[in-house]
């Protein structure tokens, strides 16, 4: 295979997500859709008359994984099913020797999860990348507020924040009987509105070590999970940070997050840069002084123009299709991964510790105590029950 030949993609689901994968492909100068797979055929074939309407060739329709393995050459297997499904799926890819993406969430079971990280540890020993989309991380924005964490342009990173308050009415949950529940969606503002934000904040300040939170229902009926969440969580360098997440901010604001530290800080707002400031040298660090009545160090200039294009700034003009191009992005990660032999930009592993992170939230206010991230990912609270609430550690079973 040359750099130039495209990779050819299967698709798994053809629901809204499974065709927007097939969308972003078709549009990829390194994709080609050879294949939707889904347990409906209606589904799959009026997704590839979306695809043929594209001006493209026509991808195969199957019910099966395997079928479209062995009716079509395929390099990568997208899969974009419910989540309960993800190991079976990339159990048959990966055994075929196929690459795999995995769409968010990696699972909303721990122990589903470790079988996917088993599974993806296992075909990296054959040559195979497994990635999960987290496509926010490839945002120009937070990739050089994570950059400059990493590198130590913030100095030593102190705190952080996610916050994600958004607005969802009674009917957005009556909507489904799936909506709002434990088995189907995995949980409520956290897990489902504010898991891309969280993902952001643990990529930007590293390992999380503990969690200790709180969940409420306190604006929807009829619903098992969360609509209100915050946790403080202590991280392996010594930050510490901060979750907030609700579906009961109306009308609905923004999502944002905040990394802090000794020598520059900077704040992101719905994937676009809002602030970002590093010292430029030791000789202001030295001479910066506050008074007891100023919050900020005087002159520090906002520099976040110098440091993305406009259309990644707070008030500058619109990415073109914005949704599209964060999953291209991401793409365009996983097709170099898979040729230059590497790891990709986001692994199962981190997306592991991510899901950890949300799962990790759920525990530690259920029982009403602090919960250590790697005590969640081992399989210790395996058999918590989640529950809501103020009188959620009476309602646990262990």
């Amino acid at each position: 295979m040359t750099e130039a030949t495209p990779l050819k993609l299967a698709v798994v689901g053809a629901g809204v997500i499974g065709r927007h994968h097939a969308k972003v492909a078709v549009h990829h100068p390194d994709l080609e859709v050879v294949a939707l797979v889904d347990a409906i055929p209606a589904a799959a074939t009026s997704a590839a008359d979306e695809i043929e309407a594209m001006g493209v060739t026509r991808p195969v329709t199957t019910a099966t994984i395997e079928e479209a393995i062995a009716q079509t050459d395929i390099d990568v297997v997208a899969i974009c099913s419910p989540s309960g499904m993800h190991v079976q799926l990339a159990e048959a890819a990966l055994a075929a020797g196929k690459h795999v993406v995995i769409e968010k969430p990696l699972d909303t079971t721990m122990p589903r999860a470790r079988q996917i990280a088993a599974l993806a540890a296992s075909a990296r020993d054959r040559g195979l990348v497994t990635s999960v989309i987290s496509q926010h991380r490839f945002d120009p924005a937070s990739a050089a507020v994570a950059r400059a964490a990493h590198d130590g342009g913030f100095g030593t990173v102190t705190s952080g924040l996610a916050s994600v308050a958004w607005y969802r009415s009674q009917g957005y949950y009556d909507s489904g009987d799936w909506r709002g529940t434990w088995a189907l969606d995995g949980g409520g503002a956290v897990m489902n509105q504010g898991v891309h934000t969280v993902d952001l904040l643990v990529w930007a300040l590293g390992r999380p070590v503990e969690i200790s939170a709180q969940t409420g229902l306190l604006a929807h009926d009829r619903i098992e999970v969360e609509d209100t969440a915050v946790a403080t969580v202590r991280f392996a360098g010594g930050a510490l940070g901060v979750i907030h997440c609700t579906t009961a901010a109306y009308p609905g604001l923004s999502a944002r997050y905040a990394v802090y530290g000794t020598h520059g800080s900077a704040i992101v707002d719905d994937d676009r840069l809002a602030y970002f400031h590093i010292a430029p040298d030791t000789a202001t660090l030295e001479s910066a002084s506050t008074t007891a009545n100023a919050s900020a160090v005087e002159g520090a200039v906002d520099q976040k123009d110098e440091v993305v294009p406009p259309e990644h700034v707070v008030g500058g003009p619109a990415e073109p299709d914005h949704f599209a191009a964060g999953h291209a992005r991401q793409y365009t990660d996983i097709v170099a991964a898979i040729r230059d032999g590497r790891d990709p930009g986001v692994t199962v592993d981190a997306a592991l510790v991510s899901l950890a992170t949300v799962r990790g939230l759920y525990v530690s206010s259920t029982l009403g105590e602090p919960v250590r991230i790697d005590d969640v990912i081992e399989g210790k609270y395996d058999d918590v029950i989640p529950v809501v609430g103020a009188h959620a550690a009476e309602g646990a079973t262990r």
